[in-house]
């Protein structure tokens, strides 16, 4: 049997970020899917989503409200934030929140995060 490599989905109103994210999740193995904005990603619905990794500052939907949209849809869906703005950052780990990262983010620390979710989403069904 063949294992289903997991999917990404990425969504940042940024070409540059969304070009390298792509390519770092796909290296590491996953399937990446880029969207410019929450509208298209929300359009093609979330099935066959592993997890999904959103910018917060985004014109239209930004990505604190996709986050909640998503939990309301797919409670189970790992969601990871980014952000160029540290104090948000910040007060969000302060809060407790993990899944907050900040840009230029770590990318050994997001793939480690990334493959500890998909782990404990996978061993909790």
């Amino acid at each position: 049997m063949i294992k289903r490599r997991p999917v990404v989905a990425v969504v940042d109103d940024d070409p540059r970020v969304l070009e390298s994210l792509e390519d770092l999740l796909e290296s590491a193995g996953y399937v990446a899917r880029s969207f410019p904005s929450a509208g298209p990603l929300l359009a093609g619905g979330l099935s066959g989503v592993d997890l999904l990794i959103t910018d917060i500052g985004m014109p239209g939907t930004n990505g604190l409200e996709l986050r909640d949209l998503v939990r309301k849809a797919r409670p189970d869906l790992p969601v990871f934030l980014i952000t160029g703005r540290h104090e948000i950052a910040d007060q969000g780990r302060v809060q407790g929140v993990s899944g907050f990262f900040r840009k230029p983010f770590d990318v050994k620390r997001l793939l480690a995060a990334v493959g500890d979710a998909l782990r404990n989403r996978d061993s909790g069904r």
